[in-house]
This record gives C-alpha cells, structure tokens and sequence, in this order.
C-alpha cells in the first residue's frame, strides 16, 4: 500500500504547515467530542513535557505526585534548557528532581530523596 498525501519529512515540517493553514482541518478526529481540530490538538500537546515509560515507573515506585503548577514549572525549565542548548537536564521542582531530555521534552527519571543523590550525564541544571 502506498500513501502519499501530506508526506511531512518531519514534525516541525507539519508544525510550520499547519501554522500557516496549509494542513487540512479534520474536526473531532480522535472521536473525542471536542470539536477542536486534528493539528489544534497535536499543536497544543506538542509542546508538553512528557514522561518516559521509566520516569512513570519512578514516580509511581516512589510515590511522587505531581501538581498542575509543579508541571507548569516543568515544561518552564524544559523551554530554559532549550534556549540555552542543553540536551540532557537536571530540572530542580521544590523537592523533586527530574532529569529531563531536553530535546524530546521527556523526564527520563525522577528523584523526590535528593539528599545524598549524584546525577550524572546531565549538562545543566535549572532550579525552578
């Protein structure tokens, strides 16, 4: 089977066309109710710091439960490390400590006992 409409070579490909209204709109794709369109849900998702198969595991292992504001300050320090060049991250939320993936917006892990912690392959750290 081939398919060859719409072939984007990558995500900021289909960013930057949908941006500009060349995407085609498709309300209520995912069958939601929502009425928003298929590139306004992938748009507003897009930027959202995620969390690895990992980091889910360690934070539910460790009991870490995460606020609205602490992950609004999150994605925060995920736009600072981005600005700045980092790749990989220690990202400092109160208590917690996540290392971040700067470029995929991914916590890799998370930490809520920093007392006598040691990170390492990190290239900066942001205190949020």
């Amino acid at each position: 089977m081939n398919i060859s409409n719409n072939n984007f070579a990558s995500i900021d490909e289909m960013r930057h066309k949908m941006a500009n209204g060349s995407a085609h709109t498709v309300a209520g794709a995912a069958g939601n109710g929502s009425g928003k369109s298929f590139d306004k849900v992938l748009i507003d998702t897009a930027d959202e710091v995620k969390f690895s198969k990992h980091a889910a595991k360690r934070l539910e292992m460790r009991n870490i439960n995460i606020s609205d504001e602490q992950k609004a300050r999150l994605e925060d320090a995920a736009d600072q490390a981005m600005e700045k060049g980092m790749t990989e991250s220690l990202v400092m939320v109160d208590n917690l400590a996540f290392i971040l993936n700067v470029r995929n917006k991914t916590v890799v892990t998370a930490v809520n006992d920093t007392a006598n912690a040691i990170f390492t392959n990190i290239d900066g750290a942001i205190i949020n």
